[in-house]
C-alpha cells in the first residue's frame, strides 16, 4: 500500500510535536474517522515527550490494528469453511479465488461453492477462477437455494478429503434484511454440516469507499457474526485509514488486503507495514 497522505504526515511530524488540529484533520481525511482520530490524539498527547512523534504515532496505530492471534486465518476445521460476504462490487469472488490460490501454494486443497445463485454470470466467473487456481467448483442452477449449494460443497469436500470450502455469496446491500437473513440460513446449514463451521466469515470491503465501509462492517457484523475483514483496492488509490476505524470501532481484525489485480495480489495484513505506509517515510 502507498498512502496518498504519507508525504503530508511525514512533513507534519518532521517538525517536532505536531499541531493537534492539523494532525486531526489529516487523520480524518485519511478515513480514520473523527472519533478514532480524537482518541488517537489523546493517546499521543499522553505519550513520552522525548520520542519522535512519528514513531509514537506509528506505535499507537499498530497497537490499535494488531489483533494478535485473531489476525491469522482460522483453519481449524476439516474441512475449514470460509464464507465471503459483502455488498456488490467489492470483489468477493476474485478475493475468494486469490485466497484459494494463496492457500494452494501452501499445499491446501479447496472446493469453491458458487452460492451466489442470483446471477448466472457469477457462477460462470467462479467456474473460470476454479479452473485457473485448480480448485473444484460446486454449483447449482441460477436461482437455487444458496444454502443447498454450500451444503453440497461441504459434502464434496468431505468425500474427497479436501482441506477447505470457500463459499461465494451474492452481493447484497447491508440494508436489505431479507438477503441478510439468507446469509444466516447459510451459516446454520454449514454449522450442521461441519463442527464449528463456518470457521471464518470474511467481509470483503472496498477500501476506496471510506467511512461507508465502516457502516457496512457494523451491519454485517451484527447480522452474520463476521470474524474478519478483507480490504480490496488498497493499491494507492485508497486513503487507508479505514483499517484503523474498523479495528478501533468494531474490534474486527483485518486479515488480508488486496493490492492489485493479479492472482497473487492478496496479502496477509501486517499492522506495522501498514502504519509505516500510511504515515510515509521519515523526513
Amino acid at each position: 500500500m502507498r498512502s496518498a497522505f504519507g508525504a503530508a504526515f511525514s512533513r507534519l511530524l518532521a517538525r517536532g510535536p505536531a499541531d493537534p488540529a492539523a494532525l486531526e484533520e489529516l487523520l480524518i481525511l485519511a478515513d480514520v474517522g473523527v472519533e478514532a482520530a480524537r482518541r488517537i490524539l489523546d493517546r499521543l498527547s499522553r505519550s513520552s515527550r522525548g520520542d519522535p512523534p512519528r514513531e509514537v504515532l506509528a506505535g499507537i496505530l499498530v497497537d490499535i490494528m494488531d489483533a494478535g492471534p485473531d489476525q491469522a486465518l482460522n483453519l481449524s476445521g476439516r474441512p475449514s469453511v470460509v464464507v465471503f460476504v459483502g455488498v456488490n462490487g467489492t470483489g468477493k469472488t476474485t478475493t475468494l479465488a486469490k485466497l484459494a490460490y494463496r492457500l494452494g501454494q501452501d499445499g491446501k486443497t479447496a472446493v469453491l461453492a458458487a452460492a451466489d445463485t442470483y446471477r448466472a454470470a457469477a457462477i460462470d466467473q467462479l467456474n473460470l477462477w476454479g479452473e485457473r487456481v485448480g480448485a473444484r467448483v460446486v454449483a447449482h442452477r441460477p436461482g437455487s437455494d444458496p444454502a443447498a449449494v454450500a451444503y453440497d460443497a461441504v459434502q464434496a469436500a468431505l468425500a474427497r478429503g479436501q482441506d477447505l470450502v470457500l463459499v461465494d455469496t451474492a452481493g447484497r446491500l447491508h440494508t436489505r434484511t431479507g438477503l441478510m437473513d439468507e446469509l444466516g440460513k447459510v451459516r446454520r446449514v454449514l454449522a450442521g454440516a461441519v463442527p464449528g463451521a463456518p470457521h471464518e466469515v470474511l467481509l470483503v470491503l472496498d477500501a476506496t469507499t471510506g467511512q461507508n465501509a465502516l457502516e457496512q462492517a457494523r451491519v454485517f457484523k451484527e447480522a452474520v457474526a463476521v470474524t474478519g475483514v478483507v480490504l480490496t483496492k488498497l493499491d494507492g488509490t485508497a486513503r487507508g485509514g479505514i483499517v484503523v476505524a474498523i479495528r478501533e470501532r468494531l474490534g474486527l481484525p483485518v486479515k488480508f488486503v488486496g493490492v492489485g489485480e493479479a492472482v497473487a495480489d492478496l496479502l496477509p495484513f501486517d499492522p506495522r507495514a501498514f502504519a509505516e505506509a500510511l504515515l510515509g517515510p521519515p523526513v
